[in-house]
């Protein structure tokens, strides 16, 4: 056998061998391995979607001034119905004979939790209908004024009266607790200790309070103050106000009852899209990023609250994602604050590609993985799919090629709530990587046996 013959002899068994390999590699992915065939996803590129599919960016949003959640409060105390006021009057309040020695007004210390000196005298209470009540006279209306301005009421009521000298008029009067709201706040931001269900590792349970907020600190920054601050990462990014009055009530009841009417006269058209639940106009939604130079329109009427408020905070747990294909099957809270792209949603699910690497190998059967080849790098998928719902249930898949997207910030849709995102080959790299692994796996081995 000549020496040339010899040395061509091994060459044609690795062409053989690589023909068979691409032979068997074609023939497996028509049949089950290719993605691309078996389960082919009808996508519009990213560059070709039109705005109105997009979700607004969050990056650019800023807090709102949180001081616009308060209430300027007066110079000068002013009463009101359920304040309680100290008051003595020599003679008077307590009762004495003349020329007897004065009885020294008692003394009283507020609770740990009131920010009041201690005041002096009889507790008297503001009625409701902002009237004071002393002895030997008329009710004397105090809404709105000011301790001094109560005081001096006092006093010439009862030099009016003849029932004092205008040397022995010196009443005094002090505040001893101030009328206070109750209101109601239902927070779902407040973490349990049990599981959550759906894979996000995550359960939040909604807590419920009933404050008291002392008058002129009636409103919504003290009631979150005092209830946990803001809102969490895992509440929405606002608060709403649901007003006790009655009024407010009937509109709301009036308001579900039309909306649910429509609904089930447009469940009659079976080609009618069914319509959303629309805002109600009877509830205050008050924003906590808003965009720069923006400022919400907000007077003290809004944020100021009253006996039988609600103040509620949403729970996020409907803001996830889903991911699929390539990327394994999971359920994967949004970032409330800043924008996630397609690539941070799959930094997100824990896999990891670009340089040749694949995490999370195996995953796509035959050719998911190059696991099979002693750490050589296979190709790594190239296409992303996002499945979007639209109006009337309807979907688009958003299709990512995967290299402008590494390259081109603008190739990379934002994610938004309810989105499917799924990564997979595109067939020719499917087809390179069943090459490559056929081949090192069967065909080195038949060239070292020969």
């Amino acid at each position: 056998m000549s020496t040339k013959h010899s040395a061509s002899q091994p060459l044609a068994k690795a062409i053989q061998i690589a023909a068979k390999a691409f032979t068997a590699c074609v023939l497996a992915s028509s049949l089950s391995g290719c993605a691309a065939l078996t389960q082919p996803i009808d996508g519009v590129p990213a560059n070709r979607l039109p705005a109105d599919f997009y979700p607004e960016p969050k990056n650019e949003l800023v807090p709102v001034d949180i001081s616009l959640l308060s209430i300027e409060p007066p110079r000068d105390y002013q009463l009101g119905a359920g304040d309680i006021l100290g008051v003595y009057v020599d003679g008077i309040l307590p009762y004495s004979q003349p020329n007897s020695p004065p009885t020294p007004p008692p003394v009283n210390f507020p609770g740990a939790e009131s920010s009041l000196p201690p005041s002096i005298g009889y507790p008297i209470a503001v009625q409701d209908d902002g009237t004071l009540s002393l002895p030997l006279l008329e009710p004397i209306d105090v809404d709105g004024l000011t301790l001094d301005q109560v005081r001096d009421a006092i006093r010439d009521a009862y030099i009016k009266e003849e029932i004092l000298r205008p040397d022995k008029a010196r009443p005094i009067v002090t505040i001893i607790r101030e009328r206070t709201y109750n209101v109601v706040v239902i927070r779902e931001d407040a973490a349990s200790s049990g599981g959550a269900e759906g894979g996000t590792g995550r359960d939040y349970a909604a807590s419920g309070s009933t404050i008291n907020l002392p008058a002129y600190k009636n409103d919504i920054l003290h009631a979150l103050v005092q209830t946990g601050g803001l809102p969490g990462l895992s509440a929405k990014n606002e608060i709403l106000i649901l007003r006790a009055t009655k009024a407010d009530k009937r509109k709301r009841e009036e308001f579900m009852r039309t909306f649910y009417a429509y609904r089930e006269a447009a469940r009659l058209d079976p080609c009618a899209c069914l319509p959303k639940l629309p805002d109600d106009s009877t509830i205050l939604r008050i924003p906590l990023r808003v965009k720069p130079g923006v400022v919400p329109a907000l007077d003290e009427e809004d944020v100021t609250l009253e006996d039988g408020d609600i103040v509620y905070i949403e729970s996020r747990e409907r803001e996830v994602f889903y991911t699929g294909g390539l990327l394994g099957g999971g359920e994967h809270p949004l970032p409330r604050d800043y924008d996630l792209d397609v690539l941070g949603a799959m930094a997100i699910s824990g896999q990891v590609y670009g340089g040749g690497q694949m995490g999370g190998q195996g995953r796509g059967g035959i050719g998911g993985g190059m696991g099979g080849m002693g750490g050589l790098e296979g190709v790594p998928p190239g296409i992303v799919y996002i499945l979007r719902k639209t109006d009337c249930d309807g979907q688009i898949a958003i299709e990512v090629d995967l290299k402008e997207a590494y390259n081109n910030p603008s190739a990379r849709p934002l994610i938004q709530p309810g989105d499917y995102v799924i990564l997979q080959y595109k067939c020719e790299e499917q087809l390179i990587n069943y090459g490559l692994q056929t081949f090192f796996t069967f065909g080195i081995a038949d060239l070292n046996g020969n």
